[in-house]
């Protein structure tokens, strides 16, 4: 049996949430912050067979999607004081870990 730690995106968790529950894979949300912008993620805790992993990635994958922002830069000093450039970054996409599990118990 395998642990899956999929963090998403916000605006993907729904899509990614419901894509898993049809295939029937049970899945855990939690509410997340963290990375290089410090915005809201969604991670999602799946538990599986071990012949499962790779399609519930390649869902994962389907549903979250990489995308483009346009960010404030950290600001720099000038001649006229202090200014911000804004900056475009990929956002989106998903981070995943595979982790095994000794036991699994249902109470």
């Amino acid at each position: 049996m395998k642990l899956i730690l999929a963090i998403v995106s916000n605006d993907d968790s729904s899509d990614v949430s419901r894509a898993l529950n049809r295939e029937r894979y049970q899945v855990t949300r939690l509410a997340t912050t963290g990375g290089f912008l410090s915005q809201g993620n969604t991670t999602l805790i799946i538990g599986c067979d071990d012949d499962k992993v790779a399609k519930a990635i390649e869902i994962i994958g389907n549903e979250s999607k990489k995308r483009t922002e346009v960010v404030p830069s950290t600001a720099s000093y000038d001649v006229s004081g202090m200014i911000s450039f804004p900056v475009e970054v990929t956002v989106g996409g998903a981070t995943i870990f595979v982790l095994n599990v000794d036991q699994f118990v249902k109470l």
